[in-house]
């Protein structure tokens, strides 16, 4: 792996193609995938892995500064025992296989959502990538990891009353950035858009507050076969897009 060149940002742009700032992606679809090739659901997980991989590499090569990746929610515990061990055990591996080659390219990774209950294993290892790449400046790739919507704002709520009971906030000062500030994805920009795969149309639980004027598209395609392809055709999509946050005139971010 260390013999492999870095990424070149912004290397296949194209002309009057609106990158977004910070894009979301849903990766659904796995054991669809799977299933529909008379594969065992590990399998897809595999296959969803490298598809990960290759976003992450074109969003680099198109300049895109910030990447939530939906990778495991608080609910996906309810799952099969052998199926959640096999995700995280991937998980492990992609960190572990991955952590190289993403400081090579500069890509900062930070991991959201609920860490207390984690085995000490599993905290360690996000602890440790974090501090890896704690000094990259290029892409920041965000894992959004044991994580859910409604839990976040929960967590939120918990932290803005601790504040106002110990007299550090009064309630009539809370304001939306009070609430930014709180959220586990402080300081980093809503996302411009959001991308779920596999035809659902709906958030299940990912980025509530930050969605707020998200653009959302939805591809009918699996996640594990995401490729450059789609990608470019949903920022296509979103190029055509015009977005008024609430207003008559578009912005353009």
């Amino acid at each position: 792996m260390s013999s492999t060149p870095a990424i070149d940002s912004n290397a296949h742009q194209k002309p009057g193609l609106r990158i977004p700032r910070h894009l979301g992606i849903i990766m659904d679809g796995n054991g669809r995938w799977a299933r529909a090739r008379g594969k065992p659901r590990t399998e897809g997980h595999v296959a969803g892995a490298k598809a990960l991989r290759r976003l992450v590499e074109l969003c680099i090569r198109y300049g895109v500064e910030h990447l939530t990746a939906f990778s495991f929610s608080s609910e996906n515990w309810t799952r099969p025992r052998d199926e959640v061990n096999f995700i995280l055990g991937l998980i492990r591996r992609f960190v572990a296989s991955d952590l190289e080659k993403l400081v090579r390219n500069n890509v900062h990774v930070r991991i959201i959502g609920e860490r207390d209950g984690l085995d000490p294993a599993m905290q360690r290892l996000i602890a440790d990538v974090e501090a890896k790449t704690a000094r990259n400046t290029g892409l920041e790739l965000i894992i959004a990891f044991n994580y859910g919507g409604k839990a976040e704002i929960t967590q939120m709520t918990r932290r803005i009353a601790r504040a106002v009971q110990a007299g550090e906030l009064e309630p009539g000062d809370i304001t939306e950035e009070t609430v930014e500030r709180a959220l586990y994805t402080s300081g980093i920009p809503d996302p411009d858009v959001i991308i779920r795969t596999s035809g659902e149309q709906r958030f299940s639980n990912f980025l509530l507050w930050q969605s707020a004027y998200s653009e959302l598209i939805f591809i009918d395609e699996y996640w594990p076969d995401f490729d450059e392809e789609i990608f470019l055709r949903a920022l296509e999509e979103y190029t055509r897009r015009e977005r008024r946050f609430g207003g008559i005139e578009a912005r353009i971010t």
